[in-house]
């Protein structure tokens, strides 16, 4: 494929990790647990298959994590991209409700409706539900996308189609612990 001349004139620009929901004040928690992906390792490329719909099939990866710390009544999942060309990060994924007795969900979980009982799917890029894999810039360089998992305290009742703003909000003061995963994608 060509050079895509917007993409290299974006390189530098890029939201930043310290806008990640990680990053709010009102979510810092202990990092008391792991999670990982069958699928990629820490800090490596996310395979095609969970690229997103436009050109992928749009498969969110399998994920597993070790016990939450007691006390953890739901799992809250945000996916988000630091690496877009403007102030917020690109939010892949938002759920709720996962329960903390399972050791992790399978791959296409995240789809919308869930297979998995209980998962609740807030509004993620232009409205959508559910997984929307990476399709960053082509030619922008390597993108990150940091999948993160908070243990809470409560099970936050929240309407239907949710925003991220909406979540954070209700979790603030939540967070008992949290884990994160980071993998990458790019198009060149």
């Amino acid at each position: 494929m060509p050079v895509n001349p917007l993409g290299v004139a974006l390189r530098n620009r890029r939201a930043g990790h310290h806008t990640l929901a990680w990053a709010h004040p009102d979510l810092q928690a202990p990092e008391n647990f792991t999670l990982t992906s069958p699928a990629f390792d820490h800090g490596a490329p996310i395979p095609d298959k969970h690229r997103g719909r436009l050109f992928g099939a749009n498969i969110s990866p399998a994920l597993h994590w070790t016990k939450p710390p007691a006390g953890t009544v739901e799992l809250m999942l945000i996916v988000q991209d630091p690496d877009v060309p403007r102030g917020k990060p690109a939010t892949h994924a938002l759920t709720l409700g996962i329960d903390p007795s399972l050791p992790g969900i399978p791959e296409n979980a995240l789809a919308n409706p869930s297979p998995i009982a209980g998962i609740q799917h807030g509004k993620g890029p232009l409205g959508r539900r559910g997984w929307a894999g990476p399709l960053p810039i082509r030619s922008h360089g390597p993108h990150a996308y940091v999948f993160q998992l908070f243990a809470l305290d409560h099970a936050p009742r929240l309407p239907g189609g949710f925003t991220l703003d909406e979540a954070i909000a209700a979790i603030a003061g939540h967070a008992i612990g949290r884990a994160r995963l980071d993998g990458t994608y790019e198009i060149r």
